[in-house]
């Protein structure tokens, strides 16, 4: 038979599962806030590309140590955007 649950355990559970989305809420929040803050970095030192004025040289090349991720990604979408068909097969795994 099915236990019955009494009004505390309910309340209980219902306030562990409150607080849980509550949690995923703002850890959602803060990865994407880390996202756009990271974009806005790249933006500020990489600002040559697009039309901003670039920072120092020497401030920039300290600071490429912590664009290596950004770098990877910009490479390989440059490499890819020559054949773009091949970037789907890729995807698709099609050899």
């Amino acid at each position: 038979m099915k236990e019955k649950l009494s009004l505390g355990k309910l309340w209980e559970k219902f306030w562990e599962t409150t607080v849980q989305v509550h949690r995923d809420k703002a850890t959602g929040m803060l990865e994407f806030e880390l996202n756009e803050l990271e974009n806005l970095f790249v933006v500020l030192i990489f600002g040559s590309f697009i039309g901003f004025p670039s920072p120092p040289a020497a401030m920039a090349m300290e600071l490429l140590p912590y664009l290596e991720d950004e770098l990877r990604i910009m490479v390989s979408r440059a490499d890819l955007a020559q054949d773009p068909l091949g970037a789907i097969m890729g995807m698709l795994n099609v050899d």
